[in-house]
C-alpha cells in the first residue's frame, strides 16, 4: 500500500481574528501551520518569526497564508512571490482599483497567488451551486444577493452565473433608515435603540451588452451580523428559479415542479449522535456532504477549512507538475474586488460605472 504524501505545511502571516480561524481550520483538517509571522513579539500557538523568509528558512513550509488587513495584503503577497512561494491571501488583495492594477503588474504573471474567498464554500452556497450547475434551472441569468458585502457578494454572483472576468456595468444607489443592530463581532450589544443604517442597492451587468447575465446587490450596514435581516440568495434561470432553499423548475409541458434543498442536521431531539451538519440534498441527490464529520463546525468554519484544504492540494499538485488553476486565482479576486470598488464609485458619482480593459482579463 502506498503511503499518501503528507499535506504541505504553511506559514501564517498575522495573528488576529481571522488568523485564529485559519489556525483552527488547519488543526481540524490535518494541515500543519509551521510558524506565524508577527510584527511584534506576542504569544502564538506556533513558533513566531519576524519575516516570511526567516519562517520558511527555519520551518521548510511550502506555502504562505496571509491574514492581514487589505491595506497590508499587497506587500505580503509581493514578499511571498519574491521568495517563490505560493500564497493564499485574505480578501480583497488590495485596497483600491489602483492597488489591484499595481499588484497585478507585480505578481499577476507568477501563478503563485490564490485568494481566500470563502463564501462560495459555505455548505448552503456549495449546495446551491451544485444544483445550478446540474442544469435544474436551465441557464442561470440573474443572481440576487442580500447577505454579505461588495466583493463577497460579487463572488457569489459570478460563481452561480459562471461569469468569467470581463466587462461589467454597475449602477448603484443608497437609502438610509433606522435599524437596530443587536450584534457585533464582540457579541450582543446592550443598546436597544435603532440607529440610521445605509442600504446600498446595485445592479451589475456582467459581460458585453446583450449577454443577459446580471446581479442584484442589496446590502445594509453591518448586515452580515444582523440577525434582524434575512439572508437572501436568488438564482433565476431560463427554466426555473432558486430562492434560498425553495426550487421552482419546469418539468415538461404544462408542468411546474416545486421542491426544496433539505439540510440533514444531527443532534436534534432524540438524535444522540451529536450536533453536526451531515448533508444538503435535493430529492435523491446529495448536493453537499460534510467532509469532516465530528468537527461540529459552523458553516463559516467549514468554508474556511475547504479553502485551506483546496490550497494545500493545489500546492501539492503544482509541485507535481499540474497546471490546474487552483482554488481562487488572483484574477478572479481582482475582478470581484474591482466590481466592489465600482459599486462604491457608482454611489459616489450618482452615475453608472463601467469596468473595462482590466489587465487580469
Amino acid at each position: 500500500m502506498t503511503t499518501p504524501e503528507p499535506a504541505p505545511s504553511f506559514v501564517l502571516v498575522g495573528w488576529g481574528y481571522r488568523s485564529r480561524a485559519w489556525w483552527e481550520a488547519a488543526r481540524g483538517i490535518g494541515v500543519t501551520c509551521a510558524g506565524i509571522v508577527v510584527r511584534s513579539p506576542r504569544e502564538t500557538p506556533a513558533p513566531s518569526f519576524g519575516s516570511i523568509a526567516e519562517a520558511v528558512a527555519t520551518t521548510g513550509a511550502r506555502f504562505v497564508v496571509s491574514s492581514v488587513g487589505w491595506t497590508s495584503a499587497a506587500a505580503v503577497i509581493a514578499e511571498s512571490v519574491d521568495l517563490g512561494l505560493p500564497i493564499l491571501s485574505e480578501t480583497p488583495p488590495a485596497a483600491d482599483l489602483e492597488g489591484l492594477d499595481t499588484l497585478w503588474s507585480q505578481v499577476g504573471g507568477s501563478g503563485l497567488v490564490q485568494v481566500a474567498e470563502q463564501y462560495p464554500h459555505y455548505p448552503s452556497h456549495a449546495a446551491r451551486l451544485a444544483l445550478v450547475r446540474s442544469g435544474a434551472l436551465g441557464t442561470p441569468t440573474q443572481v440576487q444577493v442580500s447577505s454579505t458585502q461588495l466583493y463577497h457578494a460579487v463572488a457569489l454572483m459570478r460563481a452561480h452565473l459562471d461569469a468569467r472576468p470581463g466587462p461589467a456595468l454597475v449602477t448603484a444607489t443608497t437609502t438610509s433608515a433606522p435599524l437596530l443592530q443587536p450584534l457585533s463581532r464582540a457579541g450582543w450589544t446592550p443598546d436597544p435603540a435603532p440607529t440610521d443604517a445605509t442600504t446600498t442597492h446595485a445592479v451589475i451587468q456582467f459581460g458585453a451588452p446583450g449577454e443577459g447575465r446580471s446581479g442584484v446587490y442589496d446590502f445594509t450596514d453591518l448586515q452580515t451580523r444582523n440577525l434582524l435581516r434575512v439572508r437572501r440568495l436568488v438564482v433565476r434561470g431560463t427554466h426555473g428559479e432558486l430562492d434560498g432553499e425553495q426550487v421552482l423548475r419546469w418539468g415538461g409541458p404544462e408542468t411546474v415542479l416545486s421542491s426544496r434543498i433539505e439540510r440533514r442536521q444531527s443532534g436534534h431531539d432524540l438524535d444522540m449522535s451529536g450536533y453536526d451538519s451531515e448533508t444538503l440534498s435535493h430529492g435523491d441527490h446529495v448536493l453537499w456532504r460534510n467532509p469532516w464529520p465530528g468537527r461540529r463546525w459552523s458553516d463559516d468554519e467549514h468554508a474556511t477549512a475547504a479553502v485551506l484544504a483546496q490550497m494545500a492540494t493545489w500546492v501539492s499538485d503544482s509541485e507535481a507538475g499540474s497546471s490546474a488553476p487552483g482554488p481562487y486565482p488572483l484574477a478572479e479576486a481582482c475582478q470581484d474586488a474591482a466590481i466592489g470598488f465600482a459599486i462604491e464609485e457608482a454611489v459616489r458619482r450618482g452615475a453608472p460605472v463601467t469596468l473595462a480593459d482590466q489587465p487580469w482579463w
